[in-house]
């Protein structure tokens, strides 16, 4: 275990080291930071941090720059997540309040994460699986087509034209509306099965094959995979900090254009908790060179999707960490009032 006082060395390289771009020295540390002990005794805690793994020395440089490992004990244990102001909690607020749809939410959610924390920000769309039925409407577009449109407790609308196997009266429309709603509506996608498996049989003979052409393209809607979608913004960000990345941005520009590797960045989307992975913990090769920090958003206790951002590890993580958490928050808020 470190010293408390060797902890302090820690964050002062960390954050003098973010804020400078440059390798940091014993000199300035002591001119910079209120750490009360003598320049030799900093070299020494300078000297065993380098020996235990958390600094280093790149090149022939005297100064010292954070590890993955450095970086990785400064968000456990030293980081505090910093708190927006009053103006930017305003902004984030008014911005995402503005939003007409689902898509506009992700669309401006994933713009302002880029701009507050100048990083490539990636929102997951809402996961159909992990959500609630609000309504469910049964639209006639001749005597037997309907169009079935389901709508989700997070805003998501998805829409499904159905050619039925006999024509449908208005009125047997409504009636099956109705009833379906009355089964469905207000509960998780995964009990929609069970709650509509015998609906076919309280209707007319007649009927019935329409009601379960019905039936059947709701339940396919519901199993469909289409959570799989993100919207990504800010990837011109990482251009202005081609010095953080020791070889070439190629490899990382190219990564980040695999849904797949963005994916499995995002992590688990039932996870609500937030997560820094840093450096070499990213499971993808390309990434090694990055941080990512993600957390899930909702309308209630449970997440229904992530979001997060990407960037160097030389990154303010407190800063990162509290824009990524505020907005996740008001996503959250927005969703549940739309």
């Amino acid at each position: 275990m470190l010293s408390e006082r060797r902890l302090q060395v820690l964050r002062a390289i960390v954050q003098d080291y973010v804020g400078t771009e440059e390798p940091v020295g014993s000199k300035a540390l002591t001119e910079r930071h209120n750490l009360n002990v003598s320049p030799a005794t900093v070299r020494n805690d300078m000297a065993a941090l380098e020996e235990e793994g958390y600094i280093t020395q790149p090149h022939t440089s005297a100064g010292r720059v954070p590890t993955d490992k450095g970086y990785r004990l400064f968000v456990d244990r030293l980081a505090e997540i910093k708190p927006l102001s009053p103006a930017e909690r305003r902004a984030i607020q008014n911005f995402l309040g503005g939003a007409v749809d689902l898509d506009d939410v992700v669309g401006r959610t994933v713009r302002l994460l880029a701009q507050l924390t100048r990083q490539v920000a990636i929102v997951q769309y809402p996961s159909l699986t992990r959500s609630t039925v609000r309504h469910v409407e049964l639209l006639q577009l001749a005597p037997a087509r309907v169009m079935l449109v389901l709508i989700t407790d997070t805003g998501r609308v998805e829409q499904r034209v159905i050619d039925c196997p006999a024509q449908i009266g208005e009125s047997s429309l409504a009636d099956l509306r109705a009833r379906l709603n009355a089964r469905v509506a207000g509960e998780p996608f995964n009990q929609v099965p069970l709650l509509v498996q015998d609906l076919a049989e309280s209707f007319d003979r007649e009927d019935r094959p329409t009601v379960n052409s019905v039936l059947a393209t709701l339940l396919e809607t519901l199993v469909e995979e289409t959570e799989e979608r993100l919207m990504v913004a800010g990837t011109a960000n990482l251009t202005r900090l081609t010095h953080d990345f020791p070889l070439t941005l190629q490899p990382v520009l190219e990564a980040l254009e695999e849904q797949v590797v963005l994916l499995k960045l995002l992590g688990e989307t039932k996870d609500a908790q937030m997560q820094v992975r840093i450096g070499h913990e990213n499971p993808h090769e390309s990434l090694t060179s990055t941080s990512v920090v993600t957390v899930g958003y909702g309308t209630g206790q449970e997440a229904v999707a992530r979001l997060g951002v990407i960037g160097p590890t030389r990154m303010d993580y407190p800063g990162t960490m509290g824009a990524v958490r505020a907005v996740a928050r008001y996503v959250g808020q927005i969703l549940a009032e739309k």
